[in-house]
């Protein structure tokens, strides 16, 4: 069986001292080609591909275990040119916190093309994530 939260537990991990809302303020979002790594908080084995920065403000506060992110910046001049595969998220000092699948549909992240193009632009419209509830 696992362990389930109710809602306001929820809310208070994402939003709490210390908790996911405040960990990326003025982290960073890395995109890279291959395949999400078998362990979180390596670095995947592809080609940096595109790297995004979170404000000083990363989040909002969380609303029902789900927590938005405020304006990412833009990586105006992408770093090479490859297919995008997986991510990772990092701390401002550079600590892999999480990471994820990256796509045009049902990934983690999702983008209109992953074929992303050395000093192209990569944005993120929105972002979400949401602490499961059971």
């Amino acid at each position: 069986m696992a362990i389930r939260l109710t809602t306001t537990a929820r809310d208070a991990a994402m939003s709490g001292i210390g908790g996911f809302k405040a960990v990326f303020d003025s982290g960073t979002i890395e995109i890279y080609s291959g395949s999400v790594p078998a362990s979180v908080g390596s670095t995947p084995a592809g080609t940096l591909l595109a790297v995004l920065t979170f404000g000083s403000t990363a989040f909002g506060s969380a609303s029902s275990g789900t927590i938005t992110a405020n304006a990412i910046t833009s990586d105006t001049s992408a770093d090479a040119t490859g297919t995008a595969g997986c991510f990772v998220m990092k701390n401002s000092g550079g600590t892999i916190l999480c990471d994820g699948s990256v796509g045009t549909s049902g990934a983690d992240i999702n983008f209109d093309s992953v074929n992303f193009v050395a000093t192209g632009t990569v944005s993120i419209g929105s972002f979400t994530f949401t602490l499961p509830s059971s």
